[in-house]
């Protein structure tokens, strides 16, 4: 399962998202052809990705702040900015364009730190905007849990829109990553589940002096636990593309 949408537009222009997101897909097209060649590929990510034995060795610190603008495809680069997409907008209008900005940054500085302490030693690279984007939804769990999100379930062949609140999505989410890097051996590449961790709750600890300036609890209370702009409904509509019937016809005694 996984994210479409949430149901609270921000009540002004996400600039700062918009903006993060255009970045990230720019960089990621510039060396896109790199794909095609893997020597290549790597020389680049050795200069700009996270690799944990250059920190530890005294170098390679730029990568800590570059990485979070690399990606390893197509589909970890749209998975990542879906996410961003839907719980930017709200945060950052919260916090203003330029606190996001730097909550943003420091998110993915933390999580990238967070992934290099459990494997300093690891020679693999680590790209993506997930740890700083992990922050983000930590931010989203404390100050709108009760947020309506539409989620896609996919069951082999069953697909299923479900609304749920915020808060389950985003504990599930978080529960998954905690279980996903205790399983797993952090300098085995794939799946940087500490920077998930870690960004997701730097992102909280973060945004608790925001939360209480706002009332914190008491802030839930008068918010309902959701963005203060008026839900937006989705629906389903009809379209104008004739629905064809099915005409019964006379089957062969081998016919299937």
């Amino acid at each position: 399962m996984f994210p479409i949408r949430d149901h609270n537009p921000s009540g002004s222009v996400p600039v700062v998202t918009y903006a993060l997101i255009a970045a990230n897909v720019v960089i990621f097209l510039n060396y896109w052809s790199l794909f095609q060649n893997d020597l290549a590929l790597n020389r680049f990510f050795w200069d700009w990705a996270l690799i944990p034995a250059r920190v530890t060795a005294g170098d390679g610190f730029g990568g800590i702040v570059t990485s979070m603008f690399l990606h390893g495809g197509v589909l970890h680069l749209a998975g990542n900015m879906l996410f961003l997409f839907i719980f930017g907008d709200n945060v950052e209008d919260e916090m203003g364009h330029v606190g996001y900005l730097l909550f943003y940054l420091a998110s993915g500085v933390g999580a990238a730190l967070a992934q290099y302490i459990t494997a300093p030693f690891s020679q693999v690279p680590m790209v993506g905007a997930s740890g700083a984007i992990a922050g983000v939804m930590g931010a989203y769990l404390l100050l709108f849990p009760r947020a309506r999100v539409d989620i896609l379930i996919i069951l082999i062949v069953i697909f299923r829109i479900v609304t749920i609140p915020a808060w389950i999505l985003l504990a599930l989410w978080l529960a998954m990553q905690a279980f996903g890097g205790i399983g797993t051996p952090a300098d085995a590449g794939g799946t940087a589940y500490w920077a998930h961790v870690g960004g997701f709750v730097i992102g909280v600890v973060l945004t608790i002096p925001l939360w209480l300036r706002r009332g914190g609890p008491a802030f839930w209370r008068r918010s309902l636990g959701a963005p203060r702009h008026p839900a937006a409904e989705y629906r389903l509509t009809a379209t104008d593309v004739p629905r064809a019937g099915r005409r019964r016809t006379r089957r062969g005694p081998w016919s299937r």
